[in-house]
Order: C-alpha cells, then structure tokens, then sequence
C-alpha cells in the first residue's frame, strides 16, 4: 500500500496510452497538486510531454500538432470548461482524464461538445487526493468542521477523496469509526453508501483478511498538534510550513534569491528521503557528513588538465550540480531551524511540553511554566501552546490555574483573540469532547506501567509523547480495540489480525502521527497502514481549525483568523 506509487502509476499509464508524439498536459488547479507532489517537472519531459496547462487560464496558443492528456476532477466547473475546449479545439486529440467517478450526464454533455471528434478516450483514474508520503495522503481541505459538525461541501469532498484512495489501492474494507464523533459516523456511512452504490469499481480479488478503514476525530486528541516537533519533516512544518512540499525561505535573514523557495520531496532528494524521520541532532551530523563528501567531490573536478579529466567532468556535471543544490537547500534548511531554535528557547519550551503531554505533577509543571513565561525569548505562540497543554491536561483539576496563566497572558502583551483561543481549544478537545482517556491515567495497572516506562528511561525527552493514534493501532492489530469505543458499519466483524489499515483523520493529521504509522510499518511485519486526513497540520494551522470547528458554539468569541 503505497499512496505516491498508486498516483504515480495512473499518471504513466495516462501518458502511456496517448501513445508516442509530443503531448501537452491540461489540468485544473488540485489536479496540478496532485500531479507536482509525486513527479518532477524534468521526469514527465522525458515522456514526451513538453508543456503543462491550466483548463481555466486564458489565451492558451492553438498546437494542433500536440496531443492533450487532459487530467481533471470531475467538477460542474470543469465539464463546462471541458466542453468549451473541445467545441474550438487548441490541440490535434484529446484523451480525458477524471479523478474520480464521472456521471453518464456529464459524459452527455463532452459528446454534444466533441464535434470535431477530437476525443480518443474518456477514462476514470481514481487519483483525487494528494500523496505526501508512501504512506500519508491529505485531501487539502482545511476547516472542514463548522459548529462541530461537518461545514457546507467538506463531507462530499472528503467521500469523494476517500474512496478514490481506496479504489486507487484497490481496497473494499470493512468501516470502524470512532463512536464518540458524529462526523465520524457520518463520514462512515457517506462512505459505505458510495461503495454500495458503485459495486461494480469495488469487485477487487477477495483476500484472505479484509482490509479495514478506521476513521478518527482529532478532537479525540487535541495535544498532538500543539507540540513542538524534533525530527526533521514535521520540524519543518511547524517552524517554515510545508505546503506542497514547497517551503517558502523568503524571510530568512541574508537568503540568496535561488533559495527564497525551495522543494523537499523524498522522491527526487536523497538526503531528505534518508533523513526526514530523523531527529535534529542527527541531521546536524548527517549534514556535516553531506558537506564533506561535497567538498571532496569538487576539489576532484578542480583538475581538469587532461582530455580524459574534461570528458569525466562533464558526465558527472549534471550529478555535480545536483548535489551542489541539494547541499545549498539542507544547509540554508536546517540552518534557519536552528537559528529559530535558539532564538526562541524551543528547547526549554519542548522539554517543558512533553512534561506536560507525558506526566508531570501539577504544581511543579505550573511553576515551571510561570517561571519559562517570564522569559523574554520566549515567543507568543509556544506561551499559548503551554497554556493550552497545561489547560487540557489539567481542566479538571480542582487546584487548576488557567485563569491566572491567561492573566500573565494578557500581562505579556498576548492579544484578546489569541487568549480566547485557550478556552476553545478546550471546547474543541477537552474532557467533554474526548472519547477516549487522552492522558492516560485511567486506572492503577496504566499508571504502573507508565511507571515502568519512566523506569526503563526515555531515549529522547524532546520526542517521548506518542499521539492517541499509537494506542488506537496498537489495539486494533492485537486485536483489543473495543467495539464499545470503534464500532463496525453494518453486520460483518474482522476476526483475523489485520494487514492492511487505512486510518482517516477528520480535523486533519500531523507529522508526528505520520511518523507513527511509519514506525510501526517497519516494526510489525504483515501489518500496512496508511494514514490519511482532511489536512496535515502545524499548530498554526491547527487554530485556524479550531476558529473554525468551535464557530457558532455559545461560548465563543473568536475572529476569523488567528
């Protein structure tokens, strides 16, 4: 189960069964996503295809002598642009690509406009959700949840999404969801009427254990994406932002122009695919490691003296090159995180946060915070994200301080709109939200074995915390995951371990989740999960999320955007 390879397949075969000749590829704007996030510009110009367009840009030049893979979601929008290009054709064929299931209506529609019989092929490929990882998908739909409920086109789109990965994996599962979500539930049965209602696309080969789709809330675990992160991929999402793979590097102090932005993307970087789970005190060595070999490698091409050294030099030039700008990226990268880390005591502040996501005793962690609060150097955002942890970790607790930190807030000069969103996290995943014990102190045997694992010590304070999704996956591949919690749609019940598992995350996922899934990929041979969500998050823009989810609710006072 491999999400990249799946997209990256369709994308060949469409390519494929144009046939030879030079081709132009014609895509909307989420189809552009799609296409960029699994292949690089330079490998699609090796299959004959030499130009990339926009069906909504205007004034395209007439190439009749060019084929068109045109490759687009099957949108109201996009059928009439559709049928508008082929009524005064710019190119010689057409062969049309949707991203998901097409209705016989508006295949109607793109005959009528085919006049000119232009159209070779009208086909279904099932890539309608962007591939981040091998195993890690999003469909790119932030604040989908509105009053706590599913905002206006967020579920069709979210159906539409999910069922095109698991047609694209070739997947019919049962459905778990979780019980305490009514976006869950719905989402679930959005998802089992499409499978029911397109039969015939989910008769794939039986195996011997069925696949299984779990579908999550994040409001079942809202500490994840407050935490600050220490493994490269999701440190750079929190501190620069991901989007795309695109990290914009405009801000950094003293940047050159050709690293204001750059890409990293672990199917055309060998570094970052080698490092990107990797904690940050490894990628200081590995760069170093990076540098080295750099150095050497060009200090050999300095001597061209003979025929021989001029015809080596440029055979390994465009290998040259490369790694040259692989080097100048990780180097600008990680040099920028580490300027963040200590400008702004990330450090201190993360310690301090996985104490209070993993144990920590209640009046020692709220001295520790007025004390980290009082540090100039500390920046607004990491002051809320302990506020908010120390907020849900202890909402109940008859001693709790929330109201007193909230003052020193406001005394730091924090706005009103940024400490109102204290009080909405906790609407949005405190204790009356949750559906299951997000700090793990339910009863005598956990506490001891958290005891335990305190004994046996912690490789790595910065990154202790495991996400609600690791006890979820655990339980359900030994098979302990309680149907009270995570029941079955409909009658059929999964009596073998499973191997493969799609987990979806409304609210949107994070790195570290990402990271997880990877881990126990790895660790549990015969066992594949992918993990997908609505968005991948950084705290950021987990607030906006917030905003959003708890807009509508009587206790909330909050603005647009944070």
């Amino acid at each position: 189960m491999n999400v990249i390879l799946a997209i990256k397949q369709y994308i060949s075969k469409m390519i494929e069964e144009s046939g030879p000749g030079m081709k132009v590829l014609l895509m909307d704007k989420e189809t552009t996503s799609i296409v960029s996030m699994v292949y690089a510009q330079s490998e699609i110009l090796q299959k004959e295809v030499y130009l990339f367009e926009r069906i909504d840009s205007s004034g395209r030049e007439t190439m009749k002598h060019l084929k068109c893979i045109t490759f687009l979601r099957p949108t109201k929008e996009n059928v009439e642009f559709l049928a508008q290009e082929l009524r005064m054709p710019k190119y010689g064929l057409y062969y049309i690509y949707f991203s998901n299931v097409i209705s016989k209506q508006d295949v109607k529609v793109l005959a009528e406009a085919d006049d000119q019989e232009v159209v070779r092929e009208v086909q279904e490929f099932f890539g309608d959700y962007i591939a981040v990882n091998p195993h890690l998908f999003t469909l790119n739909i932030p604040g989908c949840c509105h009053g706590l409920n599913w905002s206006p086109g967020s579920l069709p789109r979210t159906v539409e999404g999910l069922t095109s990965v698991l047609l694209s994996l070739k997947k019919c599962p049962m459905i778990r969801y979780q019980n305490s979500s009514e976006m869950a539930r719905r989402l679930a049965e959005n998802v089992r009427n499409t499978i029911n209602r397109e039969a015939a696309l989910f008769e794939f080969r039986k195996t011997d254990v069925a696949p299984v789709l779990i579908i999550l809330d994040r409001r079942d675990d809202a500490v994840t994406p407050l935490l600050n992160q220490w493994t490269y991929q999701a440190m750079v999402h929190e501190l620069l932002g991901i989007n795309n793979n695109r990290i914009n590097l405009s801000d950094v102090p003293g940047i050159s122009k050709d690293l204001k932005e750059v890409v990293l993307s672990a199917e055309h970087d060998e570094f970052y695919a080698n490092n990107m789970y990797n904690n940050f005190g490894e990628i200081g060595t590995n760069i170093k490691d990076l540098m080295e070999d750099f150095q050497k490698k060009s200090q050999s091409t300095a001597k061209v003296e003979s025929i021989a050294d001029m015809k080596a030099f440029i055979e390994n030039y465009p290998q040259f090159k490369k790694m040259s700008g692989t080097v100048a990226k990780h180097v600008a990268v990680v040099g920028e995180l580490s300027r963040l880390v200590n400008k702004h005591i990330l450090m201190e502040a993360s310690e301090l946060e996985q104490e209070l996501a993993c144990q920590g005793d209640h009046s020692a962690c709220l001295q520790k915070i007025k004390s980290l609060l009082s540090n100039e150097k500390l920046q607004p955002v990491d002051m809320l994200r302990l506020v908010m942890l120390y907020a849900l970790r202890y909402e109940s607790h008859s001693n709790n301080d929330i109201s007193g930190l909230l003052d020193v807030l406001r005394k730091k000069g924090v706005s009103d709109k940024q400490r109102s969103l204290v009080p909405a996290v906790l609407e949005y995943g405190g204790r009356k939200a949750r559906g299951s014990d997000l700090f793990g102190n339910q009863d005598a045997v956990a506490i001891t074995k958290k005891f335990f694992k305190g004994l046996k010590g912690v490789e790595n304070i910065y990154t202790q915390h495991k996400p609600v999704l690791y006890n979820v996956l655990d339980q359900l591949i030994k098979g302990k995951l309680k149907e009270g919690s995570f029941p079955y749609l409909g009658t059929s019940v999964l009596r073998e371990r499973p191997q493969d598992i799609i987990v979806f995350m409304i609210g949107g996922a994070t790195y570290e989740e990402a990271l997880t899934v990877h881990t126990l990929n790895r660790s549990t041979p015969g066992v594949r999960v992918v993990l997908g969500s609505t968005a991948v998050l950084n705290f950021k823009s987990f607030m906006d999320e917030v905003i959003q989810a708890v807009q509508g609710q009587s206790s909330s006072r909050l603005g647009s955007r944070w």
